[in-house]
């Protein structure tokens, strides 16, 4: 696929954004407040990053992701639909006793994901495994995945951070969305994790600061991790909890609750907007 220009990436997510917030609202169910922030990580992935077909999700060569924050499925289900992996009007069946695109993603039934997930923590470490076995097998594939900062408190994460290093895991690049919130509240609160960009340099990783809704910056990132050689890379990019919605936007509460319907509207008429006025640049 050829890749996409800055304006068609951020176009791309403002599509995602508004799928996945109708997709919560239609299942009167999900997480929107997380699933916002991490849009623009996810589209520029799968949009121009990895090397995937659509047509055959399952081919051995193909690229990697693993969505380490689970509950955040509704942007990884949504940027899936827009790559052609399954058709757009599926992201009504989110949450659906009709379908399987349930709320934390399913390798078995969801053509796209490459593994399922939603216990926090152990994401990352089965992303460990899959460029362990990447070394191993000599392929030239990468492998990607998200975390959330909150979910960094988890002890499995610095195991695997460790395990990652250790094995010179130059074929894992992982992004922490920073949006400095989780369902309790702000995450300095509830379990501080600062100084992420000491702590993984402490780990011997590879480490990237960007602002995680600049979609140049996260090509650019991108760019450095493939360059990086003999350690893993870690992004961590600082992003805004509900990004696009204003009344979901920095608000823990939104981290996990459906909007209702006059929200809805305010909040697909806010994106609709975004949606027209890059389509008129």
């Amino acid at each position: 696929m050829e890749k996409l220009s800055d304006k068609a990436l951020r176009l791309m997510a403002a599509k995602g954004r508004l799928l996945a917030v109708e997709a919560v609202y239609t299942a009167a169910s999900g997480h929107p407040g997380g699933s916002l922030s991490c849009m623009d990580i996810l589209t520029a992935l799968y949009f121009n990053e990895m090397n995937i077909d659509p047509k055959n999700p399952r081919r051995e060569d193909r690229d990697r992701f693993v969505l380490s924050k689970g509950h955040c499925s509704p942007a990884l289900y949504a940027v899936l639909a827009l790559r052609g992996f399954f058709p757009v009007e599926d992201m009504k069946l989110f949450r659906s006793i009709k379908a399987h695109y349930s709320g934390h993603p399913d390798m078995r039934h969801v053509p796209g994901v490459d593994m399922s997930t939603g216990s926090l923590g152990q994401g990352l470490s089965a992303a460990v495994g899959m460029a362990i076995a990447a070394k191993l097998q000599n392929r030239q594939n990468r492998v990607y995945a998200v975390c959330g900062d909150g979910e960094l408190a988890e002890g499995q994460i610095w195991e695997a951070a460790m395990a990652a290093a250790k094995w010179k895991l130059d074929d894992l690049c992982v992004f922490v969305d920073v949006n400095g919130l989780q369902i309790d509240g702000r995450t300095a609160d509830v379990m501080p994790t600062e100084p992420l960009y000491e702590k993984f340099r402490a780990f011997n990783w590879n480490v990237i600061k960007i602002d995680g809704h600049d979609m140049r910056a996260i090509l650019a990132a991108l760019e450095q991790a493939r360059a990086c050689k003999g350690r893993p890379t870690v992004i961590l990019a600082a992003t805004v909890k509900g990004k696009g919605v204003s009344f979901m936007e920095d608000q823990a509460g939104w981290h996990g609750k459906a909007p209702n319907d006059e929200q809805f509207a305010t909040a697909k008429a806010e994106l609709e907007a975004v949606i027209k006025e890059l389509e008129a640049e």
